[in-house]
């Protein structure tokens, strides 16, 4: 069965023909701002099963990793969509609030939380990671 995903204002959808590999909350710089203060939490996909309809604008930037990421986003209402790691190309990781069913995959590890403010709040349950940790294979 698909899953699908899509922005606030209907303009972008995402269907993805694979069951997720893996879902990290992040806690870093880049992702607070995307998140507009708190953490994102992010559910990780086969690249080659995602495909997208609708226009979506790609951000370049470095993130604190020093991984180059290419971020998508709706270019009419702004919503946060979609993540790609240029080291990383067989995955695209699609922020777990932009998906049809967010509870699809909760977060299994939280990461960087050495740059999560003061108030933050680390699910104990959940392993913590100062930076980034492994990557997913």
């Amino acid at each position: 069965m698909p899953h699908t995903a899509g922005c606030l204002c209907g303009a972008v959808r995402i269907t993805i023909d694979a069951e997720p590999l893996a879902a990290r909350m992040c806690w870093c710089r880049l992702c607070q701002y995307l998140g507009g203060g708190s953490a994102t939490v992010n559910v990780c996909f086969p690249a080659e099963h995602v495909t997208t309809t609708g226009e979506v604008r790609w951000h370049d930037s470095i993130a604190d990793s020093g991984n180059a990421m290419k971020r998508g986003f709706c270019p009419t209402c702004g919503t946060p969509l979609l993540s790609k790691a240029e080291s990383r190309p067989h995955l695209t990781f699609i922020r777990a609030g932009a998906l049809d069913n967010p509870s699809l995959l909760g977060p299994q590890a939280v990461i960087w939380t050495s740059a999560a403010p003061d108030w933050a709040h680390h699910d104990p349950d959940l392993p913590h990671y100062p930076a980034q940790m492994p990557p997913v294979a």
